[in-house]
């Protein structure tokens, strides 16, 4: 029995995929350069500003700092969502259906497409971030829209694998992030015991 052809989108949006890596072909190496150590190693970033969230939270209300440390709950729980969608999908790789010079190397085969665990990540992470402290999230979703927007300019993904990555990880975060309100009494019992310094400045 022959293995199911996996899903091309190259239908979809392949010509804008090949005129932006055409254009990052043609682009200066230290932009290139910049854009790949963004897109590698930027979804850090998040991580710092969850911390940065966490310590400003301290000073508020239980049901803030619950949201705070949801974030990260949040983010695994799109991660898995996304996990799922994209072995159900199972969309090639845009540099292996169109064959197109790319900044970063090819991902190997089955290593799938769509949608961008990339985008995912960094969506939640910055929605979360945006519902539970507006000044941190005021920093994490344009960061969100540029990881989105890298991982195509390196020839990881079509724009449309990034669209829905990012609405994939905003949805789930609107709809999972409120629900750590529940958590709100547990963070105000946690500030009369000896994980005060956790949760509390006071």
């Amino acid at each position: 029995m022959t293995a199911p052809v996996a899903f091309s989108g190259a239908s979809v949006d392949g010509a804008l995929y090949t005129w932006v890596t055409d254009l990052a072909h043609s682009t200066p190496h230290a932009v290139n350069a910049i854009v790949s150590a963004w897109s590698d190693y930027g979804l850090a970033l998040f991580a710092v500003l969850m911390i940065t969230a966490w310590w400003r939270a301290r000073g508020e209300g239980g049901v803030r700092m619950a949201w705070v440390l949801a974030s990260p709950v949040v983010v695994v729980a799109a991660y898995a969502v996304n996990s799922v969608l994209k072995s159900v999908v199972d969309e090639q790789r845009p540099c292996r259906t169109l064959h197109t010079a790319t900044v970063e190397a090819c991902p190997a085969l089955g290593d799938w497409s769509f949608p961008s665990n990339h985008a995912v990540i960094a969506a939640a992470a910055a929605v979360a971030l945006l519902l539970a402290d507006r000044r941190i999230g005021l920093i994490a979703v344009p960061a969100a829209v540029l990881m989105g927007a890298s991982r195509v300019w390196i020839g990881a993904h079509y724009p449309h694998d990034v669209a829905v990555g990012l609405a994939v990880g905003a949805t789930l975060a609107l709809l999972l992030t409120p629900l750590a309100t529940r958590a709100a009494p547990l963070v105000d019992r946690l500030r009369t015991s000896r994980l005060r310094p956790l949760v509390s400045t006071q």
